[in-house]
């Protein structure tokens, strides 16, 4: 016999409850979101470039729409709106410039990659129409962002291109076991899969020593300075072993960003938004270097993201403690404690 199909209506469909996976979404771009509108925020009070100002604009425009999208669905869905980050509180716009035009459009350019990982994960875990709807927008927005920040960077020759190889004129398939080997002895030369990778974790890791370096100066507690300069000690450990791997390949490394902060003391934004910033570029470098470690075949390569990895893991561990020491973790969305419930 022959069941009959049942069918939502879009009406139906919008009403249905957010999953823990939506909520999770948008619980966490609202972080972020706040976050930018006050690191971008600060940027603007110095830019002096009108190219590199109309690109942090855009993406200004695009985070203050987000939060609007964003607190309709917690009002919609009957959910509290989480506190992030507040202009008010976190933003000091009477700051003098801490960082170059350059990093500016560096700093959107990188930190919009990131974005962009983080909406198509969204999209993939969204059911509910209006939430699948909201995330291609931002992956549109997103290409606009990154596509105007590259051009920008074309125009003012900052970009920084991955290695290129010679010319290859056919097709290879695998045949020794070699191919994966490298811990003892000789290995093969790096693949582009290899050569991508290296070059990426590269990139945010010199976008991480440039934040900290600067952030270390201004930070208001000796105990977020002292994080920040390990952690900016701890990125330029390994732009320098990523650079020195292309180098013993006989590949160019990409050149090293060396557009350094300025001399200020002033914070432009709080001690919460700095560690926020660092929290958020740890789960990144985590993410990054656990998917080079799956593409990448080569033994000798994985030993050092593995060993890499553990490095941010325990550094990571260390900022949460300071986070939750002065009250600046705010608490995702989480299910009922049964045990705690059945015990009354």
């Amino acid at each position: 016999m022959q069941k009959a199909m049942v069918t939502i209506s879009p009406e139906t469909a919008h009403n249905l409850k957010l999953t823990s996976a939506e909520i999770a979404n948008i619980w966490t771009n609202y972080q972020n979101d706040t976050m930018a509108i006050c690191t971008l925020s600060s940027f603007l009070q110095h830019v002096d470039d009108p190219d590199i100002r109309s690109v942090v604009e855009l993406s200004l425009k695009q985070s203050r729409m987000h939060i609007e999208k964003l607190e309709a669905f917690f009002t919609k869905d009957h959910l509290p709106i989480p506190v992030g980050f507040s202009e008010k509180y976190d933003l000091n716009i009477e700051a003098p410039r801490l960082f170059t035009d350059d990093f500016y459009l560096f700093y959107v350019e990188n930190i919009g990659k990131l974005g962009a990982v983080a909406y198509t994960l969204a999209l993939s875990n969204s059911a509910r129409p209006d939430m699948c709807q909201y995330y291609t927008e931002c992956l549109s927005e997103s290409a606009q962002l990154l596509n105007k920040a590259m051009e920008t960077m074309l125009k003012k020759g900052t970009f920084i291109r991955s290695p290129y190889i010679p010319e290859y004129k056919e097709v290879e398939f695998v045949k020794k076991e070699s191919y994966i080997q490298g811990l003892l002895g000789g290995h093969r030369p790096l693949n582009v899969l290899d050569m991508t990778n290296i070059y990426f974790n590269l990139i945010q890791n010199q976008l991480g020593r440039t934040l900290l370096m600067g952030f270390s100066q201004v930070a208001r507690s000796q105990q977020v300075r002292d994080y920040l300069v390990r952690g900016r000690n701890i990125a330029d450990k390994h732009v320098e072993i990523f650079g020195s791997t292309l180098s013993k390949e006989y590949l160019p490394s990409a050149s090293t960003w060396d557009v350094l902060p300025t001399a200020s003391k002033i914070a432009p934004v709080s001690d919460k938004i700095m560690m926020f910033h660092v929290s958020m570029l740890n789960s990144a470098g985590i993410g990054h270097y656990g998917q080079s470690l799956g593409l990448g075949p080569r033994r000798d390569l994985g030993a050092i993201y593995v060993r890499l990895m553990m490095e941010i893991m325990a550094y990571a561990d260390d900022g949460a403690d300071i986070m939750i020491d002065n009250g600046w973790m705010e608490q995702p969305p989480q299910a009922v404690d049964r045990d705690k419930l059945a015990k009354g």
